[in-house]
C-alpha cells in the first residue's frame, strides 16, 4: 500500500470537501492516485445518497428572491434531517445555488444540481432534498411578494397579487403561511371535493340527530364554516384583524390574489 502523506490527504479534502478520514481511505484504496480517489469519493457519495433517500427531511431552509420592481419572485425549499445541518455552511451554499438556478431558469432547473446534491449527502451524512421550487412572473400590473417565517425559515410563501400595496401583499403572504389555505376562492375548489365534504357532514350524527327539514341548512352552515372557512383563502378569518375575512381585507384595498405557493418543511 502506498504511503499517503498528510499533504495529499489535504489536497483531496480541498478538492472534494469530504472528511479527512474518508479522503485518506480513498487514497489508500487507489494507491495515492488523487484523480481515482476523487472518482471513488463521488461514487460513494452518490451511493450514500441512494441509501439515505428514504429518510425524512423535516429540517432545512426556505429562501426567496424578489426582483427590485417586484415583477418576478422565486422561492425554494431545501430539506435535511437535522437542524445543525440546516445551518451548515455547505448546506446553505447549496441551497443558495438551488435558488439561483430556479431564479434563472425556473422550476426544474434544480435537476442540474443533482450530482452536487448527492455528493453533499455523502459529505454531510444526511438526506438532502429539494422539497419545493417556484418562480412567478407578474402579469397585468400585478406584484410578487414573499415571506419566510423567522427565525428558522421552515415555512415560506410566494404570492402574486394585483392591486393593493406592498404592505398588504406581504401581510397576505404572512396570513397564508399561518393559515395554510388550499385554494384562493370557492370557485377553485373541485366540485367533487365539495360534494364529498357535504356528504360527510350530512351523514354525521351531529346532522342526523336534527329534524330532517333542517338538515340541508345545517350542512350548508357547517360547509361554510368548517370547510370553506378553513381551506379557502378568501373565506378565512384575517389573521391581522379577526373582525374581517381575507376577502374583505383585499376588497378594502381593491386587491386580488392571483396565485400563491406555500412550502413547509416538517415531519
Amino acid at each position: 500500500m502506498a504511503e499517503i502523506s498528510a499533504a495529499l490527504v489535504k489536497e483531496l479534502r480541498d478538492q472534494t470537501g469530504a472528511p479527512m478520514m474518508d479522503c485518506k481511505r480513498a487514497l489508500q484504496e487507489t494507491n495515492g492516485d488523487i484523480e481515482a480517489a476523487v472518482r471513488l469519493l463521488r461514487e460513494k457519495g452518490i451511493a450514500g445518497a441512494a441509501k439515505r433517500a428514504e429518510r425524512e427531511t423535516p429540517e432545512g431552509k426556505i429562501g426567496y428572491r424578489l426582483a427590485e420592481d417586484n415583477r418576478r419572485g422565486s422561492m425554494v425549499a431545501v430539506g435535511c434531517e437535522t437542524e445543525p445541518v440546516s445551518n451548515n455552511d455547505e448546506f446553505l451554499a447549496f441551497a443558495k445555488k438551488v435558488l439561483e438556478a430556479v431564479e434563472a431558469d425556473g422550476p426544474g432547473a434544480e435537476a442540474s444540481l443533482e450530482e452536487e446534491r448527492a455528493q453533499l449527502v455523502g459529505r454531510l451524512g444526511e438526506n438532502i432534498v429539494v422539497a419545493g421550487a417556484a418562480r412567478f412572473e407578474a402579469v397585468d400590473g400585478a406584484r410578487i411578494a414573499a415571506y419566510a417565517h423567522p427565525p428558522r425559515n421552515k415555512i415560506g410563501v410566494l404570492l402574486q397579487m394585483r392591486g393593493g400595496s406592498d404592505d398588504l401583499a406581504r401581510k397576505v403572504a404572512m396570513h397564508i403561511a399561518a393559515m395554510r389555505p388550499n385554494w384562493i376562492g370557492r370557485e377553485d375548489v373541485p366540485e367533487e371535493t365539495v360534494t364529498q365534504e357535504r356528504e360527510i357532514y350530512a351523514s354525521s350524527d351531529e346532522v342526523q340527530s336534527k329534524p330532517e327539514q333542517a338538515r340541508d341548512k345545517i350542512v350548508d352552515g357547517m360547509l361554510n364554516k368548517r370547510f370553506f372557512g378553513a381551506n379557502v383563502l378568501l373565506d378565512q378569518e384575517w389573521v391581522h384583524d379577526s373582525s374581517k375575512k381575507v376577502g374583505q381585507a383585499l376588497a378594502d384595498e381593491a386587491a386580488e390574489v392571483l396565485e400563491f405557493e406555500r412550502f413547509e418543511l416538517s415531519a
